[in-house]
This record gives C-alpha cells, structure tokens and sequence, in this order.
C-alpha cells in the first residue's frame, strides 16, 4: 500500500499561533506546495468555527482546490469519566458529521482528564471500566459510518502508562478500537513516566517495547521527535523530526513490525513555537522515511 504524508493542523493554530492562528487555506495551500496528500483536521477554531453543513461544505471545497485528503480528525469532546453515556455519544456523532461530509476515516479520542487524580470520586477501577464501556459504544458507532475510533495517550492525560495502555485497548475490546501511537508521547510515557500516578513504570526498550506490546492495536501513528521534556509540564514537547532523541531506525521498524499497515503516516508538531517554519524540513524527513520504510509493509 502507498504511504501518504499528513501534518496535524492544530500545529497551525496553537502554540506559537494561539493569538493569530495560520486561517485554513494558507495552511493547505503551503501543505499543496510541499507536497504532502493530505492534512489531520483539527475541528477548532478558526479551521472549523462551528460545525454545519455549510462550513463543511466549504472545507471539503478548499481541500479539493488544494489537492488535500484528511487522514484523521480531532475534535471537542466532554470526558469519558464524567459526563453520561448520552452526552457523550452525542459528541461522537456530531463530529462523525464531520468525517462522513470530509471523507475523514478516522476519529480521534482522548480521556479528557489530568493524569494525577481520579475525577469525579469514582476509585480507580470504576473509572477505568467507564471509559472502556463508553468508548466501546462510541466504537460500534463509528464503525457504523465506516469510521475507526482512535485513542491519542499522553502524558497529559489519565491512564498514561504502558501497560494502562495496553489494558485499555483490550478492556475496550471492540474490533473498531485502536491506539494512535504517537512516537514523542511514546517516549514520554515508556522511558521518562512523565505525569505517571502512583508508581513510576518504564519499558527497558522504550518506545520500541512499548509498540511490540501493541501489537494488533496500533490504528494510527503521528510521527514526531522528542527532547525528554513536557510542554508547559503538561504534556510532551513536540521536537520537530531529526532534532531531538529518537532512534526512527528503531522506532518505524517496531511499529510495522507490531501490525501497523495504514496508508496514513503523519506528522505533530502541536505547540511547537512558528511550526511552520519546520515543516519543510519534518516533510523531508519523512519523506525519508517513507522511502526507506513505506515499502516494506
């Protein structure tokens, strides 16, 4: 299968962007210029002010203009934790709205919490269950649109540590349910243990250990490096490609090698101060790496 090439859009409007966001156009335009296949939306302000068909429509027009499909979509959500099943649900299918009009194939979740405490006074396990349920009914919902349900860990979240990962993505068990493994939170959560509650938990092998103990469930992967440290000490420092720790001669390898066989590889560079001033040079690198890995799985 060809590998094709996205960048996160909430680079352009976050971070070094918060007070004057990059509007979408100029950001697929750029993209279209680079040579990438597509972009990962970010259904945020100012790229999506609200959701309606007529905005929809416009965004579907600006990416055929441009050339550009989406490979993810990440979207407002309550938490898993402490909202109803209801409120939830309604959520996912607004923004599945979102990907049916986009043709987006993928939807991206998160817990929602801060990883330090257990919210709403529930005890561990029952908080642990409830997401799992939830995010078991919001998967049989994607996948009645044709959509994959994709969860985002990071050290800025709750239930960060390999093998809270690993329990999650089997207590979910829904076929329609998998991780996305971004490499820098891969790092920060199997070799640092930022943010861990409790006991601190490391993998020996890191980030390569941690995919091989995914194997089967990796359904997406953002591409990014990692300097060891957290962004504002909440969540991982997005280290443009090639600058920073990892070893992607390890990384990608382990990552094909535990199942992951999408078409989609991407890039984040979420928070990163002026992102698109790197953008050029992470597009290189991974064009590098798709060249010498995309073909091999």
């Amino acid at each position: 299968m060809t590998k094709k090439s996205s960048i996160g859009g909430w680079a352009y409007i976050w971070g070094g962007y918060s007070e004057s966001p990059i509007p979408l156009e100029e950001v697929l335009k750029k993209l279209a210029d680079l040579g990438f296949d597509g972009i990962e939306m970010a259904a945020f302000p100012p790229h999506l002010e609200e959701n309606t068909k007529e905005k929809r429509q416009e965004i579907k027009d600006l990416l055929k203009k441009y050339n550009l499909e989406v490979s993810g979509l990440a979207a407002p959500f309550p938490s898993p934790a402490t909202s109803s099943e209801e409120e939830y649900l309604k959520a996912v299918k607004n923004n599945l709205e979102i990907c049916i009009d986009l043709e987006i194939p993928k939807l991206r979740v998160d817990t929602n919490e801060p990883p330090t405490q257990i919210p709403g006074g529930m005890d561990y396990e029952t908080c642990f269950t409830k997401i799992a349920s939830v995010w078991n009914k919001a998967a049989e919902t994607c996948q009645n649109e044709g959509i994959k349900l994709i969860w985002e860990f990071e050290p800025g979240f709750l239930f960060n540590k390999p093998s809270e990962v690993v329990r999650m993505v089997y207590k979910v068990d829904h076929p329609n349910f998998s991780v996305l493994f971004d490499s820098c939170h891969a790092y920060m959560c199997s070799v640092v243990a930022s943010r861990q509650m409790g006991s601190k938990e490391t993998l020996p092998k890191g980030v390569v250990q941690f995919a091989h103990m995914l194997t089967g469930k990796i359904g997406h992967i953002h591409l990014i490096d990692s300097d060891g440290t957290l962004h504002d000490n909440e969540t991982s420092t997005h280290a443009p490609l090639g600058t920073g720790l990892l070893n992607f001669d390890e990384i990608i390898p382990a990552i094909l090698d535990a199942g992951y066989n999408d078409q989609w590889w991407t890039i984040d560079l979420c928070f990163w101060p002026k992102a698109l001033d790197v953008t050029a040079d992470c597009k290189k690198f991974l064009d590098d790496l798709i060249k010498k890995y995309g073909n091999n799985k």
